[in-house]
């Protein structure tokens, strides 16, 4: 009974009247969202096309060799990355270089850490010892 009164005060007059109802196909075909790992080489400023289309569907994390093009042409190299983080910066992805030569880029879900751990055998610097 007390029930009903806090129905009545707080609910609304287009309450589920019971008459409505959602039907669900359960013969559909279910999509698996897997996360993929593809590996890119950037050859040329057209390949990050490729790259974009991949990172576009959101589960794809992209490890891209930047070799051929750094060799190539940086200038381009330049233009093909600054593309690919605007569209990872817009997916509210990370990028980061790893190395010299690779670039890893991923979605919202996962990111990069970018900073390096230090060593901890590395050499005292000669004020330490004072």
């Amino acid at each position: 009974m007390a029930f009903e009164k806090f129905k009545k005060m707080f609910g609304s007059k287009d309450d589920f009247t019971g008459d409505e109802y959602l039907e669900i196909d359960l013969n559909q075909e279910k999509k698996e969202n897997k996360i993929c790992v593809k590996l890119f080489n950037l050859n040329d400023y057209e390949d990050s096309t490729q790259i974009l289309n991949a990172l576009r569907e959101g589960y794809t994390i992209a490890i891209i060799d930047i070799r051929t093009l750094k060799k190539k042409d940086p200038i381009e190299l330049k233009r093909a990355v600054s593309k690919i983080k605007k569209t990872a910066d817009a997916l509210e992805g990370s990028i980061a270089g790893f190395g010299e030569n690779i670039v890893i880029v991923t979605p919202s879900f996962a990111r990069v850490e970018k900073h390096i751990a230090k060593a901890k055998d590395e050499k005292k610097s000669s004020l330490d010892d004072y």
